[in-house]
């Protein structure tokens, strides 16, 4: 161990997945390196022809225990840790037959994919990797003399080093994936501190608990100017593997960088869009807030009835549609209104050279998502903690018509698109539709009256008439007065989860009016 900047001679590599194996393989052999390795590797590399040594062989000890002890040595460790040009440990590397390894080529067993598929508990723990974050971990402690690769996605850049530096790598290439090989390390103990504090703490032996503690790591995908105002600094980190369909996958494809806001916003409206699947639809944000919902048999249609719910605020807001962005919706945005962003899950050619015209608008590609979104928490921070809940994908425990009047169908559907929209409005929330589009939104006020006396205003001053409309409110009415208040603008069915102590008197308030009311059993507080 006496060059401080050594070549690779020798590589231990040990997958659990094995793509671009044979490859890397291929060319590590051709710069004469050594192959060590274990298991199921070995035995395809040998499959493949080539000549590889059995980590037993190294260690002069078999694999025992189905595998679960085989590098846990002091002949793979030593080789790793061992620092190159330190006397002290090249004389303890001489006396006990420790040769160096200079590449470590390491994924884990698949402990996230295989809770994924929900496996049974001893099928989990099984898959638990002990050897090869041990690995890891010293090889990256061991940075300054050893190249720790845990991504396949890396195998490329590690041979073009070796390529360009004689068989040896450079400190800054080493320095950055010893961090990503203790960010997967960390992410992996995570993944497992997670699972089984859940399982230790559920009633029904799944990881359906909360555990004890709760830790969570993203990788940065942007640096971003600065935050929600410019004196603030800010970043945009994404889950390791997102979700399709997500702001955190999405492609943008034109404009400039995404703003701290425009990513919230984002998020918020894709989510909104998502619930509509039947007919093209489109929903038009600002400031997290739907200000314009609506379906129709074209995008054009739809986009054209969400911007009419309240023109003044879709100014400078973000767009999200079901369906692929056509050239005829493209042009009919930008020809009519300054946009920050525009999602959708695919863009035609035509769409995008129309959208181009306006090179800051940002256009974002989602790809497709699947039809029911999975079960999943989510979290948000406050000074010094961390909130986590299930996401709030359902959206009734029933539907029970509690007044003396039916809805009529069209009610009905309205009523169902109403309350679909009303999940995604900040609390209080009210919301007005006619024909299954918005014509006037309440969002986020402290007394539910007054967020349906302001959605009426929005309607007003849109040109839309509320006679006739449907009308969901989030939560229940406490009092008849917000009942009343959107009677007095036209509504006639309404639609809310109940539960209040004065349900009698809001049921009663809606017979005098002769409205249609239903209860859904379920509230959609958002803050």
């Amino acid at each position: 161990m006496k060059d401080p900047e050594p070549r690779i001679r020798r590589a231990l590599i040990s997958l659990s997945d094995k793509s671009g194996l044979e490859d890397l393989a291929h060319a590590l052999v051709e710069r004469n390196i050594e192959l060590i390795s274990t298991g199921g590797t070995a035995a395809k590399l040998k499959g493949a022809g080539f000549a590889v040594t059995d980590v037993a062989d190294v260690t002069g000890f078999p694999e025992i225990m189905d595998g679960r002890v085989k590098t846990l040595h002091p002949k793979v460790h030593g080789g790793l840790l061992g620092v190159r040009g330190n006397p002290v440990h090249a004389a303890a590397a001489d006396e006990h037959e420790i040769t160096p390894i200079d590449l470590l080529v390491v994924n884990l067993y698949p402990f996230e994919q295989t809770v994924a598929k929900d496996a049974g508990y001893d099928e989990c723990v099984e898959n638990i990797d002990i050897g090869g974050p041990a690995m890891i971990r010293a090889a990256a402690k061991n940075h300054a003399a050893v190249t720790v690769v845990v991504d396949n996605a890396d195998f490329a850049e590690l041979l073009q080093e070796l390529a360009a530096h004689g068989n040896r790598t450079t400190p800054a290439f080493r320095k950055r994936l010893a961090a990503k090989a203790y960010a997967r390390t960390a992410a992996y103990d995570a993944a497992i501190s997670n699972w089984l504090g859940a399982v230790a703490n559920s009633p029904d032996g799944h990881a359906t608990g909360y555990p004890p503690t709760y830790t969570t790591q993203y990788r940065k995908a942007i640096d971003m100017r600065y935050g929600e105002n410019p004196h603030q600094s800010g970043a945009f980190y994404v889950a390791s593997a997102p979700a399709p369909g997500t702001v955190s996958s999405a492609r943008q494809v034109l404009g400039k960088d995404l703003s701290y806001n425009n990513v919230a916003d984002s998020d918020a409206a894709l989510e909104c869009v998502k619930s509509f699947a039947e007919r093209p639809a489109c929903v038009i944000v600002k400031h997290a807030n739907p200000c314009g919902v609506a379906e129709a048999d074209t995008l054009e249609a739809a986009y054209d009835l969400a911007y009419r719910t309240d023109p003044e605020s879709a100014f400078g807001g973000i767009i999200a549609f079901n369906r692929e962005l056509d050239v005829k919706t493209a042009k009919a945005i930008v020809e009519r209104q300054f946009v920050e962003v525009i999602l959708a899950p695919s863009v035609s050619d035509d769409a995008r050279a129309a959208v181009a015209v306006k090179k800051y608008v940002r256009l974002m590609e989602t790809g497709a998502w699947p039809p029911a979104a999975a079960p999943r928490r989510e979290m948000r921070t406050v000074a010094g903690g961390l909130l986590v809940q299930d996401t709030d994908l359902a959206l009734y425990d029933r539907l029970e018509v509690v007044t003396k009047r039916q809805p009529t169908a069209a009610e009905m559907a309205d009523l169902l698109f109403a309350w679909k929209v009303a999940k995604f409005v900040k609390s209080n929330a009210i919301v007005y539709v006619k024909g299954r589009a918005t014509i006037g939104i309440g969002a986020g006020q402290m007394s539910r009256v007054n967020a349906s006396r302001i959605a009426a205003i929005k309607a007003e001053m849109a040109g839309l008439d509320i006679k006739g409309s449907a009308v969901a409110s989030d939560a229940f009415f406490p009092f008849p007065d917000g009942l009343l208040s959107a009677a007095e603008a036209g509504a006639t069915a309404v639609i809310q989860p109940g539960g209040s102590m004065r349900d009698a008197d809001v049921i009663a308030a809606a017979d005098e009016k002769g409205l249609a009311m239903v209860f859904t059993g379920m509230r959609h507080f958002r803050h």
